[in-house]
C-alpha cells in the first residue's frame, strides 16, 4: 500500500521556467518608442515638403531612408523582448527518473578542415574534454570530421586516444571540474605525485603533435606501432585538397573493447574524413556534419546529438545531464530511447575564455548568444548557433508530425545498431554514407539532415527545424558550459562576421524568407526575430549615411538637424538615450560590465561600413554570378605579439584589409568635422544649430580613438598600413569636393 502510494506522487521537475519582470517594462517602452518614431517620420516628412534646394531634398532624403531601416530594425528586435524567460535545470532528479544505465546514447560531433588554422592541440583538447563527461562512457561515441584529410589530425587523436586511457579516470578519482587537459593544467591544481605524472604525458603528446604539425608530416620517430604506421599510410603521396580520395573512416577506440588503466570502458573515438571531388558541391560545415550524421546512424545512432566547434572545449562534465533534464520523456522511462518529441534542440550560450577586460573586439556577442536568446526561449524557442548544442537525432528527419524517412533503413533515427562498429560490414556501409555522391537524389540538405542553401548552416538548420514545427530551449547555467576561442585581430573578427553576413543575406531573398515563410510557419514574432538576423547587414546602410552626411553638411555649414531650442530636438534625444539606454541595462543583465558594452556598441558601428558592406557586396556579386572569395576558416592560431597586444587593449590591424579603407575615411571625416565644428562655434556662435552635428561627428570621434592611434601614433606591426591610411585620406577629400559642388 505504502509503495502503491508513493508511485502516484508527483515526480520532482527536471526543470523549470521563470519569465523575466522585467517584460513588462519592455512592452511599455516599446509603445512609447513606437509613438515616437512614428513622430520623427512625420517630422522627415514635414522636412521633405519644405525642401527649398536639391541639397536639402538630397540630406531629407538619405535621412529618411535611413531612418525608415532603423525603425524597422528595431521593431524586429522587439521580438526578443517581449516576453524573455530564464530557465534552471534540476540534474540531481535526473537518477529518480531514469537509471543511470538507461541513460540514452550520445554522438558528439566536432569537425575540423585545417591543421595549420586549428590547430590540432586544440581539437584534441576538445574532445578529450568531452569523452571525460560525467556519463556512462559506453553511451559516449564522439565523431571527429576532418575536412583538410591531413595525417596530422589523425596522428594527434591517435595520441588522444592513447593519454585518454589515463585522463578518464584521473578525472573521475578527482572530481575534476575542467575537463580540458590544457584549461586543467593552466589553472591552480593540486600538485601529487598522479597530477604531476598526468601532466607529464600531457605535455609528451602536445609536444610531439605541436612538433609534427611544425615539419608538416608525421616522422617515422614518432610512429609508436605497426598499426599506426598503416593508418598513416593512407595519407601518404595524397593531396586531399586537390585531388578524389575515398573516405577515411578509423574507429580509434571502441567501447566494447577498449577499457582505461582502472579497466572501465572508454567511449568510441571515431576519425572521419570525408570523400570530396572537385567536380561536387561538398557544402562546407553542413556537408560535414551531414556526412557525420550519416556515419554516425551506421555505427551507434545515438538518439542526442551534441555538436561543437573544434575549438569549444567543455567547462562543466555534468552537461550532458542538464541537455537530458530536457530530452527526457518521462512516459517511456526505459528501453532503448527513452527522448521524447518535446524539442528538437537546446542550445547552451557561447562563451569564451582569453577575453581581455574590454573585449575589444565584441567577441561575446552577447545580445546573439544570451539577450536575444532568452527573448526566442518566451516564443518557440533560440535560433542554433552552430556549437554547444545538443539535438534530437529525429528533429533531422521531418517535423514531429510528418515524418521523412530517409533512403536507407540504417540511417532512420529508430534504428537499432547491433553490430559492433568496427566490423566490416558496418565499415563499409560507413564508407558509402560518406562518398561525396551518396546524397544524389536524395532529401539530404533539404528535407532531412543540416540543410543547405547558406554559408550559416546553423542559423538555417535551426530556423528550418522550427519553420517544421519543432521547438527549442535555452540552457544559461551559472558556470559556462564551453568555452572557445576568439579572434585576436580585427581583420580576423571582421572576415567572421562578413561571411555570416553573405549567409544571412542568402536566407533573407530566397524562398524561405523569415520575413515571409518564418511568419506564416512560426508567428509573426518568431518570423521578425529571424528577421532581425537575416537582415543584419542592412545595418550599413544608416549607420554609414550617419557617419558621412552629417560631418559632410557640417564641413560646409548646414544645420540639417532641430535646434536645442526646438521641441523636435527632444524627440531625438529621447530616441538615442532610450535606444542606447535600453541595450546597456540588457547588457549589464546578463553579468556585462559598462566597459565592455561601449567596446560592444563600438564595434556594432565599425562592423556595419565595413563587415556589413563588404557582406552585402559579396553576396550581390555572387548572385550576380561573379566570382567571391568563398568560405575561408578563422584561424584559431595566435603569435605571441599580437596576443600581448591584444592583453593590453590594443587593436591589432597589421594588414592591408580593403576593409580597413572605409573604417579609416569615416574616422578622418568625423574628426575633421568635429575640430571644423567646434571652430565655427567658438568663431560666430552658432552652437544651438550645429549642437546635433557635432554630437554625431564627436561620438564617432570617441569610437574611433584606436583607429587614430593605429592611423597616426603607432609604431608597431599591429598599426593601420599607411597605404591604407592615404588612401583614406584621399577619399575624404574627394568626399569634401563633391558634396561641394553639389552643395553649390
Amino acid at each position: 500500500m505504502k509503495s502503491a502510494t508513493a508511485s502516484t506522487l508527483p515526480q520532482p521537475p527536471l526543470h523549470s521556467l521563470h519569465p523575466l519582470p522585467r517584460r513588462h517594462f519592455n512592452r511599455l517602452f516599446a509603445a512609447a518608442y513606437t509613438a515616437s518614431l512614428s513622430s520623427l517620420l512625420y517630422h522627415h516628412f514635414l522636412k521633405l515638403l519644405h525642401s527649398a534646394s536639391p541639397i536639402s531634398l538630397l540630406i531629407s532624403l538619405s535621412l529618411l531612408f535611413s531612418d525608415l531601416i532603423l525603425a524597422f530594425m528595431w521593431s524586429t528586435s522587439q521580438a526578443f523582448r517581449m516576453n524573455p524567460v530564464h530557465r534552471h535545470e534540476h540534474p540531481e532528479h535526473l537518477e529518480k527518473a531514469l537509471d543511470r544505465r538507461d541513460f540514452p546514447g550520445l554522438d558528439i560531433f566536432i569537425c575540423t578542415a585545417d591543421p595549420f588554422k586549428e590547430p590540432p592541440i586544440d581539437v584534441v583538447n576538445t574532445a578529450l574534454s568531452v569523452m571525460a563527461y560525467d556519463y556512462p562512457a559506453e553511451k559516449v561515441s564522439v565523431y571527429v570530421s576532418d575536412d583538410g584529410g591531413s595525417e596530422l589530425t589523425m596522428f594527434a587523436f591517435m595520441e588522444a586516444a592513447r593519454f585518454g586511457r589515463l585522463w578518464l579516470p584521473f578525472c573521475r578519482e578527482n572530481k575534476v571540474a575542467e575537463r580540458c587537459p590544457h584549461a586543467y593544467f593552466s589553472s591552480t591544481y593540486d600538485l601529487t605525485a598522479k597530477t604531476l605524472e598526468i601532466k607529464m604525458m600531457y605535455e609528451s603528446m602536445k609536444m610531439k603533435v605541436e612538433s609534427v604539425v611544425a615539419k608538416g608530416k608525421v616522422s617515422d620517430e614518432y610512429i609508436s606501432s605497426e598499426v599506426e604506421s598503416q593508418i598513416l599510410k593512407q595519407y601518404r603521396n595524397k593531396d586531399f585538397s586537390r585531388q578524389n580520395h575515398p573516405p577515411i573512416i578509423q574507429v580509434l577506440l571502441n567501447s566494447k573493447k577498449d577499457v582505461d588503466s582502472c579497466c572501465e570502458p572508454m567511449p568510441n573515438l571515431v576519425y572521419i574524413s570525408r570523400e570530396k571531388s572537385k567536380g561536387r558541391p561538398h557544402h562546407f560545415k553542413a556537408g560535414a556534419l551531414n556526412a557525420l550524421l550519416r556515419v554516425s546512424a551506421t555505427m551507434t545512432n545515438s538518439p542526442i546529438i551534441l555538436t561543437l566547434d573544434c575549438d569549444m572545449y567543455s567547462n562543466d562534465p555534468t552537461t550532458a545531464q542538464r541537455a537530458l533534464c530536457y530530452f527526457l520523456d518521462r512516459s517511456k522511462p526505459t528501453g532503448p530511447n527513452p527522448i521524447g518529441p518535446n524539442y528538437a534542440y537546446l542550445q547552451f550560450p557561447q562563451r569564451y575564455h582569453g577575453l581581455n577586460k574590454a573585449d575589444i573586439y565584441a567577441s561575446e556577442h552577447k545580445r546573439l548568444f544570451l539577450v536575444n536568446s532568452m527573448g526566442l526561449d518566451g516564443l518557440k524557442g533560440p535560433n542554433y548557433v552552430g556549437t554547444g548544442c545538443f539535438f534530437n537525432r529525429r528533429a533531422f528527419f521531418g517535423g514531429p508530425c510528418s515524418y521523412v524517412p530517409p533512403e536507407a533503413l540504417e540511417l532512420s533515427p529508430d534504428y537499432i545498431v547491433d553490430k559492433p562498429i568496427n566490423g566490416k560490414e558496418i565499415l563499409g556501409k560507413a564508407h558509402q554514407v560518406a562518398g561525396c555522391y551518396y546524397e544524389n537524389q536524395t532529401s539530404w540538405g533539404s528535407k532531412i539532415g543540416f540543410r543547405y542553401g547558406s554559408l550559416v548552416e546553423d542559423y538555417y538548420t535551426g530556423y528550418r527545424l522550427q519553420c517544421e514545427g519543432w521547438k527549442s530551449a535555452f540552457c544559461n547555467p551559472s558556470r559556462a558550459t564551453f568555452l572557445g576561442d576568439i579572434p585576436i585581430t580585427i581583420n580576423d573578427a571582421l572576415n567572421q562576421v562578413k561571411r555570416w553576413s553573405v549567409g544571412l543575406l542568402e536566407v533573407a531573398f530566397s524562398k524561405y524568407s523569415p520575413l515571409t515563410y518564418g511568419s506564416r510557419n512560426m508567428g509573426i514574432l518568431m518570423g521578425l526575430g529571424y528577421a532581425h538576423y537575416s537582415l543584419w547587414p542592412i545595418w550599413s546602410i544608416p549607420i554609414t549615411i550617419y557617419a558621412l552626411v552629417p560631418s559632410l553638411a557640417l564641413l560646409q555649414g548646414l544645420p540639417i538637424f532641430p535646434k536645442v531650442s526646438e521641441p523636435w530636438f527632444l524627440l531625438y534625444a529621447f530616441l538615442f538615450l532610450g535606444s542606447y539606454g535600453q541595450d546597456c541595462f540588457d547588457f549589464i543583465s546578463t553579468r556585462g560590465t559598462f566597459r565592455r558594452w561601449w567596446s560592444d556598441q563600438r564595434m556594432w558601428l565599425m562592423r556595419a561600413p565595413s563587415a556589413f558592406c563588404f557582406g552585402m557586396v559579396e553576396y550581390i556579386s555572387k548572385c550576380l554570378g561573379m566570382e567571391t572569395h568563398g568560405f575561408n576558416v578563422t584561424s584559431k592560431v595566435m603569435e605571441d605579439e599580437q596576443s600581448q597586444r591584444y592583453d593590453n587593449g590594443i587593436f591589432e590591424f597589421g594588414v592591408a584589409s580593403p576593409m580597413f579603407i572605409p573604417l579609416a575615411s569615416l574616422a578622418t571625416l568625423n574628426l575633421v568635422a568635429f575640430l571644423a565644428g567646434f571652430l565655427r562655434v567658438f568663431n560666430d556662435g552658432e552652437f544651438d544649430a550645429f549642437f546635433v552635428q557635432m554630437f554625431v561627428a564627436g561620438f564617432g570621434v570617441l569610437n574611433s580613438f584606436p583607429i587614430y592611434g593605429a592611423m597616426f601614433f603607432r609604431r608597431d606591426s599591429g598599426r593601420m598600413p599607411i597605404n591604407t591610411t592615404l588612401t583614406s585620406t584621399l577619399i575624404v577629400g574627394a568626399l569634401f569636393v563633391l558634396f561641394n559642388q553639389i552643395h553649390v
